[in-house]
């Protein structure tokens, strides 16, 4: 039992290949299938207050068929959000309550994209190529997407070709600078470049601290690393891989309060970590290839 955590705290996990949503407890207990017939679902982000939840749909990734739909936490009431083609093909999905926008990368749209909550004023923020033969370069493949919304910035990943070491994680303003077009910014630093295979981020604001997953080949790839959010260019620490072994390790959410991960591999398996790495256990195994994983403290009416 999660003793020591919040009762009423659940994860809401993706299974790709099966298209479904599964809700559970922290501890892996209390699993249930809440929506079913998705379109390859790769992100998912809670709304606790609203009772909601929000996911991207890949679709198929060589066609422009992704779109977004919310559900209620307990997968009634679902609804299109951004319909099919609003979007390419999106992946990590983010949300900013206070302004009501989703965020969320576009892989082979090559872009970082926002909304309002209801679909309206879909904008392109970054814009990394255009066209099909852009398209077949990975290098340009936005994948995972996180906000720190106090300093109004927004970081994302460009995952590379597989395990070839060109991953590079981004930071720029969440708001596109003035007579600046989304693919020719001037406020865009790369952070992070050389990785394995970047996928999905996660921010400790608490303690200034940036997760990802990486993909790829081993000893750096099918990790956990961390690095900090702050340091200036030229002086940044090489990143701390936190998690390994990994079998293509996809979703992260992180629950700071609780000094605790929680992770998705396409293998199948949820685990939960401390935020330095230790303790690793598997909740679930073999669910399918998961994708997208939110952590909520829910209400009590919403669970």
């Amino acid at each position: 039992m999660d003793t020591n955590h919040h009762p009423t705290a659940r994860l809401f996990v993706l299974d790709a290949s099966a298209g479904r949503i599964l809700s559970i407890k922290t501890d892996g207990s209390d699993g249930r299938v809440i929506v079913t017939g998705c379109r390859m679902p790769d992100g998912v982000v809670v709304d606790p207050e609203a009772g909601h939840i929000y996911w991207t749909n890949m679709g198929v990734p060589s066609k422009n068929d992704g779109s977004i739909e919310r559900a209620d936490v307990d997968g009634r009431n679902r609804k299109t959000i951004v319909p099919e083609g609003g979007t390419f093909t999106p992946k990590q999905l983010q949300l900013d309550r206070t302004n009501r926008k989703l965020y969320w990368s576009d892989r082979e749209g090559m872009r970082v994209m926002r909304a309002n909550l209801d679909g309206s004023q879909l904008e392109t923020l970054v814009e990394t190529g255009r066209g099909d033969a852009d398209r077949r370069d990975a290098t340009k493949w936005c994948v995972g997407v996180s906000v720190d919304l106090g300093r109004r910035q927004l970081y994302w990943t460009q995952k590379g070709p597989d395990d070839a070491g060109l991953g590079r994680i981004f930071r720029a303003s969440a708001d596109l600078p003035k007579r600046e077009s989304p693919a020719a910014r001037t406020d865009i630093e790369v952070l992070y470049d050389g990785l394995p295979e970047p996928i999905d981020l996660d921010l400790d604001l608490t303690n200034r601290r940036l997760y990802w997953t990486d993909r790829g080949d081993p000893p750096r790839g099918n990790t956990v690393s961390r690095a900090p959010m702050d340091a200036t260019s030229g002086r940044r620490p090489a990143p701390e891989i936190l998690v390994t072994h990994l079998m293509e390790a996809i979703g992260i959410a992180l629950d700071v309060e609780g000094n605790r991960m929680f992770l998705t591999d396409l293998a199948g398996s949820i685990y939960s970590a401390n935020l330095d790495g230790s303790g690793k256990r598997p909740l679930l195994v073999a669910q399918g290839n998961l994708t997208g994983i939110a952590y909520s403290a829910l209400p009590r009416r919403e669970r």
